[in-house]
């Protein structure tokens, strides 16, 4: 159970510190959770749901498709990374029974937010705050 805690705190603390050097956001809750496009509000929230609902994989999915529909490196498209990041790290407050129940795990976390990290051209980022943790 401690270990458990830790590795989410763990998650949570290096999504934040990415958020805060990529964006220089300090933490917000859900409710001050605000991005600059309406658009990405309403998928944020879409996605949300979805996980709550238990589509864990589904709504990792659309998140996918909506970020390659748009091309992962546009110009002014890092809110879409600050979304995906937000989206992985809401995910990492679900407890492990949650996860697992909906075929999840907190390692699919971590890759997801490598992987989002690299296709945004941060994977230097992902290395060093992913790495051996």
């Amino acid at each position: 159970m401690v270990e458990k805690d830790y590795v989410m705190r763990i998650i949570h603390e290096m999504v934040r510190t990415i958020l805060k050097l990529i964006f220089h956001k300090e933490e917000e809750t859900a409710e001050e959770l605000v991005f600059l496009e309406g658009v990405n509000q309403n998928l944020y929230q879409r996605l949300c749901t979805m996980a709550e609902e238990g589509k864990i994989n589904e709504a990792e999915n659309m998140l996918y498709e909506k970020l390659e529909e748009d091309g992962w490196q546009t110009e002014g498209n890092l809110e879409k990374l600050r979304l995906a990041l937000e989206f992985y790290d809401a995910l990492n407050t679900k407890d492990n029974d949650f996860l697992e129940e909906h075929d999840y795990s907190r390692e699919e976390i971590r890759e997801g937010i490598k992987d989002v990290l690299k296709r945004y051209g941060y994977g230097g980022l992902a290395e060093t705050l992913l790495e051996n943790r």
